[in-house]
């Protein structure tokens, strides 16, 4: 579409929305207050209630929540395919207290002990502002789905679980999260999860250490074995790549005690599903194996049981894709050049493009997330409202 004298947003208005909802509580299932400064900042607007809507995402998702995903769809005033233009309202939990700060072109948390919340603030702010300047402004624009995810930082629980018709049947998409404005990323890893529980057998660590199962031995053997093999960390087999990790362990409450439970974390992902599985066998393998190796005087050993679930699948998207190259013509008609990129953590767009929208992911000036470092770049996350608004209103 060719430039209006309305087609540039009101850069103050973006700053001013993105410092506000930076500081509103919203780990992931508590984004209810985030989501009321969004409605009402839309009603407020001109969108008329009907436009707006929520599903029952919270109610699928294993962590429950206080709410689901939020919807606006707006009616096209020209003809062409539904676009929808989407972003997740939680933060992690390090940003709870953030207190937005700008200095120069950077805004920070001026607490230090917490992190800012521009991931994903930022994307839930660049989605606000496009959807107000198009309502205080009436510029045309085909049909539009606006949807906010919930829960993106605990699995994508909230992409995942969408409900898919209520948002309209858009034909291509585009995400904001984490990074540079002109990033496009059109593929991303996919993530598994694995539950690890072992039951060892409890008995006097001073007097008695032979009776006892230890399940810490266990879970140190198990790790040990992943690590010296190549299965744990950044992993590299053949032409094949993937990595894993341990993140959380916990058993034991005393040292006079021989540890009978631990309940492990663990995780693996890769850009091909076939060798994800290969991870996630190696790790069942190391566990059950190292059972075996720690029998006690009676020649009993322990048990390991271990569950898991698919976060995410991997995808790829053609650049001949519709999204991806309404993406780079958005970012190249405001005189930059778009870079495509492959993630190698999920996003949204994961799940989107599984429930059979195509989906490529832009960033908002966010860096270093889910840190005390945080930062968002002004300059970058005000270009990131301007590429989605010249998304908004392409043709």
């Amino acid at each position: 579409m060719p430039p209006t004298e309305h087609s540039t947003i009101d850069s103050q208005l973006a700053l001013k929305h993105v410092m506000k909802l930076m500081g509103i509580v919203g780990k992931s299932g508590q984004e209810s207050k985030a989501a009321d400064y969004v409605i009402r900042a839309l009603v407020k607007g001109g969108a008329q209630a009907s436009f707006i809507d929520s599903d029952a995402a919270h109610r699928r998702s294993p962590i429950g929540g206080e709410r689901g995903n939020l919807v606006m769809k707006l009616p096209g005033t020209v003809r062409g395919p539904r676009r929808m233009l989407s972003a997740h309202l939680d933060t992690v939990p390090i940003c709870v207290g953030s207190q937005p700060k700008r200095k120069g072109n950077l805004v920070k948390s001026a607490d230090p002990t917490t992190g800012l919340g521009a991931d994903n603030r930022a994307g839930t702010a660049v989605l606000l502002t496009t959807a107000l300047h198009l309502l205080r402004h009436r510029l045309p624009h085909p049909p539009l789905t606006f949807c906010w995810f919930v829960q993106e930082e605990v699995g994508l629980l909230g992409a995942r679980h969408v409900s898919k018709g209520l948002l309209g049947k858009p034909k291509l998409a585009f995400n904001w999260d984490g990074g540079g404005p002109t990033k496009l990323t059109i593929g991303a890893t996919g993530g598994y999860r694995i539950q690890i529980e072992i039951d060892g057998l409890a008995s006097h660590a001073g007097g008695a250490p032979e009776k006892g199962i230890s399940a810490i031995s266990i879970a140190a053997l198990a790790i040990a074995d992943l690590q010296q093999n190549g299965w744990h960390g950044l992993i590299r087999k053949g032409k094949h790549t993937g990595t894993s990790n341990v993140g959380y362990i916990e058993g034991g409450e005393a040292t006079n005690v021989v540890t009978d439970h631990v309940a492990i974390r663990a995780e693996a992902r890769s850009h091909h599903p076939a060798f994800r599985k290969r991870i996630v066998a190696a790790i069942e393998k190391a566990f059950r194996q190292a059972v075996k190796q720690v029998p006690n005087s009676d020649g009993k050993t322990g048990k390991v049981r271990i569950k898991g679930r698919l976060d995410y699948e991997a995808f790829r998207l053609s650049r001949k894709e519709p999204c991806v190259q309404a993406a780079e013509t958005a970012v190249q008609s405001l005189g930059h050049t778009p870079l495509l990129a492959i993630a190698n953590g999920g996003l949204d767009a994961n799940w989107i493009t599984r429930h059979g929208i195509p989906t490529v992911s832009l960033g908002c000036g966010q860096a270093n997330a889910h840190t005390v470092a945080e930062t968002l770049n002004i300059r970058q996350y005000q270009l990131a409202c301007q590429i989605a608004l010249q998304l908004a209103t392409q043709t």
